[in-house]
């Protein structure tokens, strides 16, 4: 069986690609994270995505190594993780009442063929109204700070929504589990 690595320090995405993988490493890749100038935000999530996957590729040259990236675009503007209380109530507030669209980027990295694919995976997330004290529950509940677009839909953030639509659920948590075992099936990993 090839080794298989996870580009990834989430406990989110571990805890996706277990339900599909049983036996996985994790290497948390270093990059620059700073949006280029004018670049469109599909284009962003997948050059980090890529960017993932050859800097672990430096430590696992002859690995599989799945990596991915994720940005939420609200009205047209990008919305990375918040980091702190201040940006994450600024962000929820942009999102209420409103549509956020969620580009995951993924990509899987084969360092024998040195052969990548990258897909970029829509899913759209309908906030309802939220009022400034529901935001401050929210985050003092959940904390939030290190998800792109300051919620957790996998726990209490699915309360702040109206609706959502995607082809597969997983990708709001960061991990198109759906695209990303076809992508393994083509590589001759038997899932299940």
């Amino acid at each position: 069986m090839k080794q298989i690595v996870l580009g990834s320090s989430s406990p989110y995405r571990r805890s996706l690609l277990s339900k599909i993988l049983p036996q996985f490493e994790t290497c948390a890749p270093e990059i620059d994270e700073t949006p280029r100038p004018g670049e469109e935000p599909a284009a962003l999530a997948a050059r980090l995505a890529e960017a993932k996957a050859k800097a672990v590729a430096a430590h696992y040259p002859k690995a599989l190594i799945i990596a991915s990236d994720q940005v939420a675009v609200v009205n047209g503007r990008v919305q990375g993780k918040p980091g702190d209380h201040a940006r994450a109530v600024a962000q929820l507030k942009a999102c209420s009442g409103n549509q956020v669209t969620f580009l995951t980027a993924l990509c899987l990295y084969d360092g024998n063929s040195d052969q990548m694919d990258t897909l970029v995976e829509p899913f759209q997330v309908y906030f309802r109204e939220l009022s400034p004290q529901e935001i401050e529950r929210y985050l003092t509940r959940e904390t939030p700070y290190d998800c792109a677009g300051s919620f957790k839909s996998e726990g209490l953030g699915i309360a702040l929504f109206e609706r959502m639509e995607g082809d597969d659920p997983n990708t709001l948590i960061g991990l198109p589990l759906i695209k990303l075992a076809q992508l393994l099936r083509n590589r001759g990993i038997q899932i299940p």
